[in-house]
């Protein structure tokens, strides 16, 4: 079982004779604050490729920062994020961009723009982005829409769309450029079980046909231990544990067993730690932890 804020060593080809392929996402010791508030708190963890790697917490964990750093829509107070073998925080805006062209995003309210078809909003990227002829973004875009179960409704508003059909196209859009890597913000959030469990079963085959790296946010326990390879579980702005579903659901960490049964956490406050968090300055020296 891995330890509180470390990982695994990558999977696979292991041997005397062969080093470790280089993960794909690796951030080391992330700290991040707003004003003078620490949302991150020296998070570490490291993605191999081809895995499917969640990150889950409860509200106000971190793992929406966390998601907005390694998809470069905010920059770190301090630490690392390589991204595709690729220092994150190191590149000019144009090398950034460049990097960004092989990584896709599905946001979670869909983000498709309201005044284009659904077949427009996977031209966009195309447009912006290549200099393809129309006929062939077209029938990338197609291929996309018949990966994700749309085929035929290419001509719809997102309007015209229900929750489950918007995060599919949402999903189509972000691998219209089949991309190395894809991140999916809360994929599943407010659909009915269903339509959830179908969707999970669309990410499980997108990377199983792409060949994608994925990494899913979410707070949605069945849909994480329906088709993650490792958790990485985030609480208070610091990494509890990164493991398998197994090892999560066998940790003995107090605070994971509270969200796994959603628990409401009774600790009381530590009043150093609460004025550090609050004002940003260090109190006592070494950060608390919490039970484990």
């Amino acid at each position: 079982m891995s330890a509180a804020g470390a990982e695994a060593a990558p999977r696979g080809g292991d041997t005397a004779c062969a080093a470790p392929a280089e993960p794909v996402i690796e951030v080391r010791e992330l700290v991040t604050h707003y004003g003078p508030r620490e949302i991150l708190r020296g998070v570490s963890l490291a993605v191999d490729e081809g895995e499917i790697r969640v990150i889950m917490g409860g509200s106000g964990s971190g793992k929406s920062t966390l998601l907005r750093h390694m998809v470069a829509l905010e920059r770190p107070t301090s630490g690392s994020i390589r991204l595709l073998g690729q220092e994150l925080t190191a590149l000019s805006a144009r090398e950034r961009d460049r990097l960004l062209r092989r990584v896709g995003v599905a946001f979670q309210g869909g983000a498709l723009l309201s005044s284009l078809t659904v077949l427009e909003n996977l031209l966009l990227p195309l447009r912006e982005h290549t200099d393809l002829d129309d006929r062939t973004m077209r029938i990338m875009a197609r291929m996309k829409l018949e990966v994700v179960d749309l085929a035929g409704f290419e001509d719809l508003m997102p309007s015209e769309l229900s929750g489950g059909m918007l995060k599919r196209a949402a999903l189509a859009r972000a691998i219209v450029m089949d991309p190395k890597l894809l991140f999916c913000d809360e994929p599943s959030a407010g659909l009915d079980p269903v339509v959830s469990a179908s969707l999970d079963e669309l990410i499980l085959r997108l990377r199983d046909a792409l060949r994608m790296t994925i990494v899913v946010v979410t707070h949605e326990l069945e849909s994480a231990f329906r088709i993650a390879d490792r958790i990485t579980v985030l609480d208070r702005g610091e990494v509890l544990l990164t493991g398998t579903v197994g090892e999560i659901r066998a940790s003995e960490n107090q605070r994971i067993q509270d969200l796994l049964h959603r628990r409401a956490d009774d600790t009381p406050p530590d009043p150093d730690e609460y004025m550090r968090r609050l004002t940003g300055a260090a109190a006592g020296g070494r950060e608390v932890r919490g039970r484990r």
